[in-house]
């Protein structure tokens, strides 16, 4: 059996490290450390510098990565970009990291999924390589969101940070470890409850960033939950035999729920919202690789994914390492 494993994650931060004091102090807004991570767990975030783009942010994960895995350009042959966030409109943001990291065979192409991204174009990525499209595949998960919020809008600019994580992701024949299923889930009825406004394809609107959080947080606790089970039951698996759960990373409320559903120890949980914020596609990635850096996970461990954003979109993957 030809399963995808994930060989090693690595991450990118810009280093515009801004704690929410200083946020609040930059931006003139009405907030306070207090009051942001009451509702969040955010206690700082990452901003990418004027001209850091999303692409090599993006890279520069990618590069983490591979050196990680021990892999070289002339092993990769898939590139797949997780972004809301994309250099242009075309061509596609992994096109140009697949320049910039000096790959020149297979293809690249973008996914957008907002903060589900990461999930989204692993299960693609999971897929071209058990039908045999590809071998050694780069998934990446890379945002700049500093450049599309409301910096008026407390109530969501406080919420986000910039960043990108990337795997690889390898071909290999074994029956037990690597990618066992992915799960996705879309219901374009709740667009507008997150959504940017305004875009090429559509007259006005503002470019930025709008959310109903509370309508957002309903239902990101009842759909990660069932996503989830879904994992679950689709493997033959109970809650006990997670491991690991790597959520997004959006608020510390629903992190923690979600852990307490599955009967995980806090410890079990991968939570980096408080440093990183939300880095929507990025998420994911780069706390595997914060993890991962920490000897975290162990061979064999079962490594459950879950994200929720804008569409709405949400998924999970369940992975043994």
């Amino acid at each position: 059996m030809i399963r995808s494993r994930i060989l090693a994650a690595g991450g990118y931060l810009p280093s515009d490290l801004v704690t929410n004091e200083a946020l609040a102090q930059r931006y003139n807004l009405d907030t306070s450390d207090e009051w942001i991570v009451e509702r969040s767990g955010i206690r700082q975030r990452h901003i990418a510098a004027p001209g850091e783009t999303t692409s090599a942010m993006g890279a520069a994960a990618a590069r983490d990565a591979m050196a990680r895995a021990g892999i070289l350009p002339a092993d990769v042959d898939a590139v797949i970009v997780a972004t809301a966030t994309p250099d242009s409109s075309f061509p596609a943001t992994a096109v140009r990291i697949q320049a910039q990291l000096g790959i020149t065979q297979g293809f690249a192409f973008d996914i957008l999924a907002a903060c589900t991204g990461f999930v989204y174009a692993l299960s693609v990525a999971d897929s071209m390589i058990r039908s045999g499209s590809a071998r050694c595949a780069l998934v990446i998960g890379a945002e700049a969101y500093s450049r599309i919020l409301d910096w008026t809008d407390r109530a969501s600019c406080v919420l986000f940070g910039d960043g990108a994580g990337a795997v690889v992701l390898r071909a290999e024949a074994d029956a037990e470890h690597g990618i066992l299923s992915t799960h996705l889930h879309a219901d374009g009825r709740l667009a507008d409850i997150l959504h940017v406004e305004g875009g090429p394809g559509s007259t006005g609107g503002t470019g930025l960033l709008r959310m109903a959080g509370r309508e957002v947080f309903k239902h990101a606790v009842t759909k990660l939950a069932s996503v989830v089970d879904e994992a679950l039951e689709a493997n033959g698996l109970a809650r006990h035999d997670i491991a690991w759960l790597v959520p997004h990373q959006a608020n510390i409320r629903i992190i923690e729920a979600m852990g307490k559903k599955l009967g995980l120890a806090p410890e079990r949980v991968v939570v980096t919202v408080d440093r990183h914020a939300n880095t929507s596609a990025a998420s994911i990635p780069l706390a595997l690789a914060d993890a991962e850096a920490a000897g975290k996970f162990q061979r064999g461990d079962v490594v459950l994914m879950e994200a929720i954003g804008g569409g709405l979109t949400w998924g999970s993957a369940l992975a043994r390492w």
